[in-house]
């Protein structure tokens, strides 16, 4: 490591004493699942102006979903029908470190800004909405085309979403749209 500068500018490297974590036995116990939810839909969405929307999926022909977290016969005991609200929500299948994933392609046309935002309970069905990773976004001379990435942890009993916005003066299309939910079932504690 000779030849290495530190933050002090000298060559010299400082070594920081590290925990070390405790193995975690090797046993299927001890594995770590990946519980993945990928939602997708080609369908155009009118999104009015100044006000917020849900992004829906369909529950036909979606990319991925074994373990059932975008159901129509949901777990709190209400049945969704594709647009409805209840067709954003992804119902987490267990408790923990969940990474979201989406994609937004809006029309172009009328507008300075575009939104998006994640939301915990987006239907106040338990504790309460909860919004994370607001995004506003110029306009640009390209596409309108827009990624986000975030990880929060997750709960079964709270749905998340995705709802979007615009300021244009008239209702403009999402034209594509897409939610992942990936959900790491075992975080360490020390």
């Amino acid at each position: 490591m000779s030849g290495v500068n530190n933050a002090h500018g000298s060559g010299a490297v400082r070594h920081r004493r590290r925990r070390t974590p405790t193995p975690v036995p090797a046993t299927e116990e001890a594995a770590v699942a990946l519980y993945v939810c990928s939602l997708i839909n080609n369908d155009e969405q009118s999104i009015p102006p100044d006000s917020y929307e849900l992004l829906k999926f369909p529950y036909a022909g979606e990319s991925y979903d074994p373990w059932e977290m975008h159901p129509e016969d949901q777990p709190d005991g209400a049945r969704s029908g594709y647009p409805d609200d209840r067709s954003a929500l992804i119902w987490p299948a267990v408790d923990g470190w969940g990474t979201l994933t989406a994609m937004v392609h809006w029309e172009d046309g009328g507008y300075t800004e575009v939104r998006d935002q994640y939301i915990r309970d987006p239907l106040d069905l338990g504790s309460g909405p909860d919004t994370t990773c607001t995004e506003h976004e110029a306009h640009n001379p390209g596409g309108q085309y827009r990624a986000k990435h975030h990880a929060l942890f997750v709960h079964p009993g709270t749905p998340l979403a995705i709802r979007v916005r615009h300021n244009a003066d008239s209702a403009k299309r999402v034209i594509h749209c897409q939610l992942k939910l990936a959900i790491e079932d075992d975080v360490a504690t020390p």
